[in-house]
């Protein structure tokens, strides 16, 4: 399953949701919940009540329907970038770290950004406490 249709769910999942909220408190005033529950008395079933509620239910699910699609959005964006070793050019695709050269015979044609791949990092590692290392044993001179 692709990234898009995993982060599409969510909007499903969220509209959804909301869906729910306001067929239940249509419901629940239709049904007479409220007098089956705290009393016998029936309550006079009162439309503008549920037309108001569901309004707003329906102005909080477009400010959050809009928020989440922009933050979606912006997570589609983000996960679309490479990471690029900055010291060897490899490119981590897939799990995989390969030459750029490689990569770019495949013709892709994505946004880079840039990491370290872990051959570089233990080089880079051992390079730093070879350097300590030497620095700790050469004499003191005033």
């Amino acid at each position: 399953m692709g990234k898009k249709s995993h982060l599409a769910r969510v909007i499903v999942y969220q509209n959804l949701g909301f869906l729910t909220v306001i067929v239940l408190c249509y419901l629940e005033e239709l049904l007479k919940l409220p007098s089956l529950i705290f009393s016998g008395h029936p309550f006079a079933f009162v439309y503008s009540r549920s037309t108001l509620e569901m309004l707003l239910f329906l102005a909080v699910w477009l400010l959050v329907n809009k928020s989440t699609r922009r933050l979606l959005k912006r997570v589609r964006q983000l996960e679309d970038f490479l990471r690029v070793c900055a010291w060897c050019r490899r490119i981590d695709y897939k799990g995989e770290w390969m030459p750029l050269e490689d990569f770019m015979e495949q013709g892709f044609d994505t946004p880079t950004t840039h990491g370290i791949c872990p051959d570089c990092l233990r080089e880079k590692k051992e390079a730093l406490a070879r350097a300590r290392i030497a620095r700790q044993a050469e004499p003191v001179t005033s």
